[in-house]
This record gives structure tokens, sequence and C-alpha cells, in this order.
């Protein structure tokens, strides 16, 4: 399978997923739909939508939006989206993409998910043992330690996946809610763990969207 080139050059480099990466689609008149990254060129992206879906019309396909979360929150993408194969309608080629937004919602999305994380108090380098309520590319929701004050500086090691290794970075406790939790705001993190933790965000959302759908066709 060859990658479409379109004629027209892209006037300046655009984020676009990495190849295996999950996208999805929002098709007009269908919602959003599943996809995933095959061929990634300067110039185009082939994807395969994951789901069984009919023929697009040319309306939907000119209309088709990629998205995805990147570093920088979730990235919208659109450009001359083809059908890579009258026969397969589940791969399409996007040509020349462009982004048309970047959704930051305080530059990350958040989700609710309780992960292990141990904290380390810069102020008297006391080790404590929490978790998260939630999570986001840019700070978290700390169920405890009750030890920590806002203005404080931490360290932090936060588990996403059991036995790989921990998401780590530095930050400072920002708020305390009423129920006691300290909201954590990263003042420091690699652009490696920032991107795990992104992705294991958008995975989070993926499935939830999954176990709605298998809700909805069971009810149906």
């Amino acid at each position: 399978m060859k990658i479409l080139r379109s004629k027209q050059p892209v006037s300046e480099p655009v984020a676009l997923p990495d190849v295996s990466e999950l996208v999805h689609l929002a098709v007009r008149g269908a919602g959003w739909i599943p996809a995933k990254v095959l061929e990634r060129g300067p110039d185009a992206l082939v994807l395969a939508v994951t789901v069984r879906m009919r023929k697009l019309t040319p309306e939907q396909l000119e209309k088709l939006i990629v998205e995805f979360s990147s570093a920088r929150g979730r990235v919208r993408l659109r450009g001359t989206v083809v059908s890579q194969d009258a026969g397969s309608p589940e791969l399409i080629t996007l040509g020349a993409p462009r982004s048309v937004e970047v959704l930051q919602e305080r530059e990350y999305v958040r989700i609710r998910s309780a992960r292990p994380v141990l904290v380390y108090a810069a102020r008297d380098g006391m080790r404590v043992q929490s978790f998260t309520v939630d999570v986001s590319g840019g700070g978290l929701l700390l169920a405890g330690p009750d030890t920590l004050a806002v203005g404080d500086e931490l360290t932090f090691q936060l588990t996403i996946t059991p036995g790989v290794t921990p998401v780590s970075g530095k930050g400072r406790v920002v708020r305390i809610d009423p129920q006691g939790r300290r909201a954590v705001e990263f003042d420091s993190i690699s652009d490696l763990d920032r991107r795990r933790l992104v992705r294991f965000i958008f995975e989070c959302q993926r499935n939830e969207r999954r176990r709605g759908l298998e809700g909805d066709d069971h009810r149906g």
C-alpha cells in the first residue's frame, strides 16, 4: 500500500499522530468513529477504521475531522480526504493535513482515574504513598497527604501501568478542596513522560466511549 501524496505542499509543519496511534474521526451524521494510523508521510496519513462502517459519502469525506491527543492537548486535523480503496471503505487517506484547532481545556484533558503515586515533599523529604483522584497532562488531584500545604513543592512518581516505569516529575500544590484533596500543577516533566500520560488519558477516554457504545448495543 502506498501513501497518496498531495500536489499542494504543506505551508508549515503540522503535528501529526504516530504510526499505530489511535485517533477518532468526526463524521457528519455518524458521530465519532475510532481509527488507527497505518502510515504517516510528510503530507498524508493512511487511517484504518477499527469498526464496521459503510462507505462514506463525498460530503462526509469533505467534512471529516481527525482528532488525536498530543502533549499540547487534543488536536483536530482536516485535509483532502479520499477513500483508499473503493473495496475497502475502512481505509481512508487524509492528504495535505492541516490543524484546525487545538482543544486545551486549560492545556490538557482531565479524567477521573485512581492510580498509585509516590510523593516526596521537598520541604521535609518525607515519602508518602497516595493515589490520584483525577489526572491530566498538566497536573494531578491527589487524595493526600494532609501534610501538604498550598505552595509546597514536591516530586512524584505516578504508576499508570503496573510493571512499567512510572511517570515522574516535579510539581506544586496549588489548591486544597473541601474534601482535603491536593491539586498539584506540574512544574517539571519530560516530554516523553508527558506524552505517555496524555496517551494514557486518551486510551481511558477511548475505553469509556467503547463501554458506552456496548451499553447502547445491549439496550438496543
